[in-house]
């Protein structure tokens, strides 16, 4: 046999190239051990750079840490006064609910008051008609229409006392100027720093209103029937603040006031006191005679009816008629009245007249102040006294102008709303 002189090698890559074996046949196997070497040991020099790299390693790791960190922001401090604002804002909100309701309850009596006076008075006079045809068997009948008539006009009393119709209207406009003071509030939290005057306003103006729009009806409610119409004031009763919600910060130092505007503001109110308010007082207080007229009416034709039903049977065949006639007549009345809302109708031309008062006592109350930097911005006032008057701004120039020309005479209203 012929010896292998060919020699394997295995090499172990695990011990990278230092630990080889080699195997041959018909030969030993020589193993050759790697040389370890033990590192030294790190002088002085070398431990003080080992730690300052590892101090510095730790502090860009903690500095990384915080800047990843989510910080919360801080809230700013608000003064007592905002959180008093804040509080009134509330109840406004809430009081806006609460006439919401109310209105719509006021309305639901209205029409199922009406309704049912109206079915039993129409019950009654059938009742009656038929029992003066039914002769001494309708006594029955007789009592019925008796019964229903006096019941009929003690609801219609009440109804004619109260005037839900009226009581709607009352709640519609608390809704509404609740409103405005709603955002009135809000624009003076959103513009600048609130302050403990303007809490005392706000609660000034809310106070007003409950005073001019009670919710309860017993010992509360407004007198349906005045000797004359006085215009509604839902506002405090002192001199109205022209403290500034809006300012211009680009305005110069008449802070938007001039001679020529506050003769332009003057003009128009004066025709509003001239034209408008005596004419919705004109108005109110015809529509207060005939509310007066049909509140009257109503029970008096009524109750008639009433005796004339009891008479049924006694006298000839008048007590059945007069009967029918006065019921018939009652309820078409009753329709007029509360079908056609006069109490609204009153409550809603006391109401204009109370605004166009409201823009005679502010614009009178911003001229008297003489600092100019404590009005209201003249451009924005001016702007606010188109809009209510539903009017341009040329158009109110114009509408001052021709009153100036004409002494104080024109021949048209102020507003263009109503």
């Amino acid at each position: 046999m012929v010896s292998l002189q060919a020699s394997t090698v295995l090499v172990l890559p695990s011990l990278s190239n230092r630990f080889i074996i080699t195997d041959a046949v018909n030969a030993p196997i020589y193993l050759k051990y790697p040389k370890i070497s033990v590192p030294k040991q790190p002088n002085h020099s070398q431990k003080q750079q080992i730690i300052e790299e590892l101090n510095r390693l730790t502090y860009f790791s903690s500095r990384e840490a915080q800047q990843n960190t989510v910080t919360k922001p801080e809230h700013p401090k608000i003064s007592i006064a905002t959180l008093k604002l804040y509080a009134v804002l509330e109840a406004v909100s809430d009081r806006i609910e609460m006439h919401h309701n109310i209105s719509q309850q006021r309305a639901n009596w209205n029409s199922l008051l009406l309704n049912s006076v109206n079915m039993i008075t129409l019950a009654a006079v059938t009742m009656a008609g038929l029992a003066e045809a039914s002769g001494p068997q309708g006594l029955g009948l007789k009592v019925s229409s008796t019964l229903l008539f006096a019941a009929g006009t003690g609801i219609l009393l009440i109804l004619n006392k109260i005037q839900p119709s009226q009581l709607v209207e009352e709640q519609r406009n608390a809704v509404r100027i609740l409103k405005q003071l709603k955002t009135k509030i809000q624009s003076t939290l959103s513009l600048r720093t609130a302050t403990q005057k303007d809490v005392e306003e706000a609660m000034e103006k809310v106070l007003a209103l409950d005073r001019a729009y009670p919710l309860p009806l017993l010992g509360a409610m407004l007198d349906k029937y005045p000797n004359r119409l006085e215009p509604a004031r839902w506002w405090p009763s002192n001199k109205l603040s022209c403290s500034p919600v809006y300012r211009s910060k680009d305005s110069d130092c008449n802070n938007g006031w001039s001679i020529e505007l506050e003769n332009e503001m003057n003009e128009i109110i004066a025709i509003t006191k001239s034209k408008d308010v005596d004419d919705y007082v004109r108005l109110g207080n015809n529509a207060l005679g005939l509310s007066k007229l049909l509140a009257v009416l109503g029970p008096v034709l009524s109750g008639i009816a009433a005796l004339g039903a009891a008479c049924v049977g006694h006298g000839g065949p008048w007590g059945g008629l007069v009967a029918a006639i006065a019921g018939s007549m009652a309820a078409v009345v009753n329709t007029i009245e509360h079908g056609g809302q006069v109490g609204m109708v009153f409550e809603m031309y006391r109401n204009c007249a109370g605004f166009f008062k409201l823009l005679e006592e502010t614009v009178e109350s911003t001229l008297e102040e003489e600092d100019l930097g404590k009005r209201e911005n003249g451009e924005i006032f001016e702007l606010k006294m188109a809009l209510h008057l539903g009017r341009s701004l040329p158009e109110l120039k114009d509408l001052a102008d021709k009153s100036r020309r004409n002494g104080g005479s024109v021949d048209e209203f102020a507003s263009k709303l109503f």
